[in-house]
């Protein structure tokens, strides 16, 4: 549903939506439409209200029960029952309708005017009876009280059909030499006919005498020819609007010469027919190019319809804001204006839906469906497929699948895709190349090589543009102290950063090798482009020779490139297993001082002295069990983030690090695990620490014995003489 707008007067498109094409079964149709969203949404007020290729004129029934229209092709009249908003019967005819009328309060009784010069009169049940008039009919009204069908067309006379009688009557000779239009008054029965002369003449049927001519040329400012009167309507039984071959409409009352209102519709194009509703004193006025609702007082524009295509006929539905428009396209348009009237009796569910319908596109092709002509398929060198279930015939070329079109184009215009794709490279180095004039940024005192890298990276041009608006970190005043402040700046020296370099030397070689990949390839495809030119110059053996040896150097580029990516992992590698190593026997060498530590304290060293170190820290103990160590303040910070720093680490990347380093990782054939570890508990440290531990306290356990033990010497031996 498409909703438009003009002066605060909306305007709701009822038949707006994409289009299915017709020769597809129902069940691809469903599928069609649950595939797409607007599909889905699309609301269809009556089912099937359609013509197989245009719709030529369409009419109410006077008892607002019945739609009936008439269309091509095969020439066909469809009648849409509105209770039940789906259609009701569709008859053929022998000939295209030119126009119709209904006479009676249903669709029992109706009369075709062909273009054949035919005129058939149909019943409820089919075609009644069939006649022909001398001449070409344009258009036929219908007098009640006399059961006479007025039939005027090529020629001056006014045929006389009594469909009482079935016969013809003496015909009305007019002065006009041909006759394009008529109507009968519904009050006092009137007949008037339109002129090509520009002139409008009325008849009583009573008396079969002309009462009066109108000249409604004469009264158009500003037009060099006469324009011929094209359409009649009366309102009520004094006004009546007339409009005219060049876009004019007049209003007029009846009794006066003298038009009340000229309204012009600026596009010069005829009017096709004329409607009025006085309940909002408004007219709607249709040419082929638009459909305007105005003021019948003042002439202003109310609201007005555009046509994708040309329209042909309208109707409108009494005391309602709903009409309907025939156009030269499958669909029948139905629109609806709250401002000229409420919704009929029904459709009332459309005064609630009308609150909550939002704008759409309307798409007047098909989605997956390629128009071509005649000509453009010999371009494609396929007339072989004419006839065939790939392409289906309509108007003046055929309709064919997207994706064999888009395959088609692509074999006939081969290189069209290299010359977009050179010319898209071409932009995109000339992005990426940097200004010949460079400003020279102030850095920071510290952190300089952060600095520039945030530079770098700002500055580049191949970064998407949510990460160009990424804040500047020098701008920032949260990160100010992070380059003024000395006690900020990276300590290359610390564990953590020794860590984390073999993964920023990576990070930067990465980036280094993406750049020098893209100016590569960016080189093979302006000469890949060269050749192609070269190519289309001359046919040329050699050429295509040169061509596929191309490609098959680049195969073997791209091998060295799988290459050189092992080669700089291995590399990485290396590099991370030289940083654990290091880590490690920095570790070791702690564990020695802390053990020295510990044997100092156990020989007399106060537990709760601190021991200076150069750096200015002091060493703290800890206790760990039984065990007492000394442990560096800023040690055991830099161990709890590098342990975090660790374990954010990919897991591949420590399996292989600690498995040259500490064990052996093997594949083994489990369903809950493939993998397992085998490793050796160090004890080493630990016996030699006891060691020490148990030489120590057998050093002091002999101490205290021999500050104990009276010397021998002390004791003197008696001889004991036991007689």
């Amino acid at each position: 549903m498409f909703v438009n707008e003009v002066n605060d007067v909306k305007i709701y498109n009822l038949s707006a939506g994409k289009s299915v094409p017709d020769w597809l079964t129902d069940r691809r149709k469903r599928s069609q439409l649950m595939k797409k969203v607007d599909s889905r949404r699309q609301i269809e007020l009556i089912q099937d209200f359609d013509m197989p290729g245009v719709c030529t004129s369409i009419r109410m029934s006077p008892d607002q029960q019945y739609i009936l229209a008439t269309g091509t092709y095969k020439p066909r009249v469809k009648c849409f029952e509105v209770s039940n908003l789906s259609i009701k019967f569709e008859r053929c005819f022998d000939a295209e309708v030119t126009t119709f009328e209904v006479i009676s309060d249903d669709y029992s009784k109706m009369v075709f005017l062909q273009c054949d010069r035919y005129v058939e009169i149909h019943a409820a049940h089919g075609r009644h009876y069939r006649l022909r008039i001398p001449r070409f009919g344009r258009d036929m009204k219908y007098h009640k009280p006399s059961c006479d069908m007025f039939i005027v067309g090529v020629g001056r006379d006014i045929y006389r059909l009594n469909l009482e009688r079935g016969q013809f009557l003496q015909p009305l000779e007019t002065d006009g030499s041909c006759l394009n239009a008529c109507d009968v008054n519904p009050e006092h029965h009137l007949l008037v006919a339109g002129t090509k002369e520009g002139t409008v003449e009325a008849w009583d049927p009573r008396t079969k005498q002309r009462c009066s001519t109108l000249d409604v040329a004469m009264k158009l400012p500003g037009v060099k020819e006469f324009p011929s009167v094209t359409a009649l309507k009366f309102r009520n039984g004094l006004h009546m609007g007339v409009g005219t071959a060049s876009g004019h409409v007049l209003i007029y009352d009846i009794r006066a010469k003298q038009p009340l209102l000229v309204k012009n519709h600026l596009n010069r194009l005829p009017i096709k027919r004329l409607a009025f509703n006085p309940a909002q004193n408004a007219v709607y006025s249709l040419d082929e190019a638009t459909l305007k609702l105005w003021d019948e007082q003042t002439g202003k524009q109310i609201a007005y319809v555009e046509s994708t295509s040309s329209f042909n006929d309208f109707c409108t539905i009494p005391d309602t804001g709903m009409f309907f428009v025939a156009q030269e396209d499958v669909k029948m348009m139905t629109y609806y204006v709250p401002a000229m009237g409420p919704a009929p009796r029904w459709c009332s569910f459309l005064d609630n839906l009308t609150e909550e319908i939002e704008s759409e596109v309307v798409e007047n092709v098909y989605d997956d469906y390629q128009f071509v002509t005649a000509k453009e398929l010999a371009e494609l060198g396929m007339e072989h497929l004419v006839g065939s279930n790939l392409l289906k015939g309509y108007m003046h070329g055929y309709f064919m699948d997207a994706r064999l079109y888009n395959k088609a184009k692509a074999v006939v215009e081969p290189f069209a895709f290299d010359r977009f794709r050179k010319d898209k490279i071409r932009q995109e180095i000339e992005s990426e190349r940097k200004s010949r004039l460079q400003i020279e940024s102030k850095l920071p005192k510290v952190n300089k090589e952060l600095a520039l890298k945030i530079m770098d990276e700002q500055a580049n041009p191949s970064n998407s543009a949510k990460q160009r608006n990424v804040p500047n970190l020098l701008e920032d005043s949260r990160f100010k102290a992070m380059f003024e402040n000395a006690d900020f700046e990276v300590n290359k020296s610390a564990e953590e950063y020794r860590l984390l370099a073999p993964v920023l030397n990576r990070l930067d070689k990465s980036k280094a090798k993406e750049l020098k990949k893209r100016v590569e390839v960016a080189h093979v495809a302006e000469l890949h482009a060269d050749e192609a030119q070269q190519r289309e110059e001359s046919d040329n053996d050699e050429d295509l020779f040169g061509f596929e040896k191309s490609d098959g150097e680049t195969k073997d580029d791209s091998g060295d490139e799988a290459s050189s990516d092992d080669d700089d992992r291995r590399e990485y590698v290396k590099e991370m297993k030289q940083a654990y190593k290091q880590v490690k026997r920095q570790r070791e060498e702690e564990d020695e001082l802390d053990d020295n530590d510990d044997e100092q304290r156990h020989d007399g060293i106060s537990d709760t002295a601190k021991i200076p170190q150069t750096n200015g820290h002091t060493h703290t103990p800890t206790t760990n069990g039984n065990r007492f160590t000394m442990t560096p303040l800023d040690q055991h910070q830099g161990s709890s983030s590098l342990q975090q720093r660790i374990k954010k680490a990919s897991l591949q990347d420590r399996v292989q690090v600690m498995s040259q380093l500490e064990g052996q990782v093997t594949n083994v054939g489990r369903s809950l695990g493939n993998r397992q570890m085998t490793f050796e508990v160090n004890k080493q440290k630990k016996s030699q620490f006891h060691a020490k531990k148990r030489e120590a306290e057998m050093k002091k356990h002999r101490e205290e014995r021999r500050s104990i033990v009276r010397p021998i010497k002390s004791l003197r031996l008696k001889k004991v003489n036991f007689k």
